[in-house]
């Protein structure tokens, strides 16, 4: 049973959720500020977090910050209608995924169940997994670990599972529609900028990598950038 964290301090709201996770077979842990939210996150003992951004004692970009590097656990983060810097900060920040309120709650059990199906697809343990090497970029997919130049690189599981399918396509053009699918579990909206986002990351986090975006259709993993350089050299 996946244990699901809700830190939302509306109290209707809260309850709600929870009656209709607990329904459909979740076990949930309730929170109401951020202070309390941010101690149960650092116990790591849940499976995904729903995050509102609008908190008392402390607000939740303030807590995503201080709990992302401490615990790669998905995190749906909750913005006000219209705040899109909330949206786009949060996703810098490391969330997982947003949804603006007000919402439908089954689109945000749709989320959680989508974020809990690419966290099993990429993290669960199979003998039968290869490493995937390009130039010094080594990615340890059975023990799901990342390395540059033998160097730990630190990603959240989207930007891992975003890394693994780009590495995987070497070469080719992945989709933006395709990699929403795969590492979100749901298709881009009109003016999602989810995956863009989770790239900038990845950019920041691995410069010497040359991921391109081909406009209007997605990304790929240049074969003449800097790591087929250095993987000719090998």
């Amino acid at each position: 049973m996946k244990n699901i964290l809700l830190i939302e301090d509306d109290q209707e709201i809260n309850d709600l959720l929870s009656e209709l996770l607990i329904n459909d077979g979740f076990r949930v842990s309730q929170c109401f500020d951020g202070e309390r939210g941010e101690q149960q996150i650092l116990l790591n003992v849940c499976d995904l977090i729903v995050l509102d951004i609008m908190l008392p004692k402390k607000n939740g970009l303030d807590v995503l910050r201080d709990v992302r590097g401490k615990v790669d656990t998905p995190i749906i983060m909750l913005t006000a209608k219209g705040e899109d810097i909330d949206r786009i900060i949060g996703l810098e920040m490391g969330a997982d995924d947003y949804l603006p309120k007000p919402f439908n709650p089954r689109e945000l059990i749709a989320r959680i169940k989508a974020q809990l199906r690419r966290k099993s697809l990429y993290e669960k343990p199979d003998d039968t997994l290869q490493a995937l090497v390009f130039g010094a970029l080594h990615i340890e997919r059975k023990s799901r670990t990342v390395k540059y130049n033998n160097t730990p690189i630190n990603l959240t599981s989207t930007e891992y599972a975003l890394l693994v399918e780009l590495v995987s396509h070497q070469g080719e053009i992945v989709a933006k529609d395709t990699l929403s699918e795969l590492v979100l579990g749901r298709r881009v909206m009109q003016y999602d900028r989810a995956i863009d986002m989770h790239m900038s990351n990845l950019r920041k986090k691995l410069p010497q990598v040359s991921f391109k975006t081909v406009r209007g259709v997605g990304y790929i993993l240049d074969m003449m950038g800097p790591l087929a350089t250095n993987q000719s050299k090998s």
